[in-house]
């Protein structure tokens, strides 16, 4: 066993229509992960299969394939479905968050949020 496999540092995988969130993301999160970005459900599925993170950060809102359908997409192919998904959204009402749950992701992130939350969340599924 090498020791350097701990100290590997974890891939997140973004994905968000905005590319001004993942811009914000990426600043606050780059000393802790190497970051990468996806604009679309679409994207996230193709880049999660061919290079999988070992997290994904998935915004609810987006044109097309919206969070909860990815997310459900993510958890029923084998390549993808033990990377842990925490969905990043607006929509704060109890049955958005039960519709995350439902659709498989390990946590839901109400924006705004503090980058301390956000890390937690992130620290508790990875």
């Amino acid at each position: 066993m090498s020791s350097s496999v701990e100290h590997k540092t974890k891939r997140l995988l973004v994905v968000d229509d905005e590319y001004f969130n993942y811009e914000m993301l990426k600043t606050a999160l780059t000393s802790k992960f190497d970051v990468s970005y996806a604009d679309s459900g679409q994207s996230c599925l193709a880049s999660a299969i061919a290079n999988p993170p070992d997290i994904i950060l998935l915004d609810v809102c987006m044109p097309g394939l919206d969070g909860y359908d990815t997310c459900r997409m993510l958890k029923h192919t084998p390549e993808t479905k033990n990377i842990p998904v925490v969905m990043v959204s607006g929509l704060e009402s109890p049955s958005e968050k039960q519709a995350g749950f439902d659709a498989g992701c390990d946590a839901y992130v109400v924006k705004p949020f503090s980058m301390g939350a956000l890390l937690e969340e992130i620290n508790t599924v990875v």
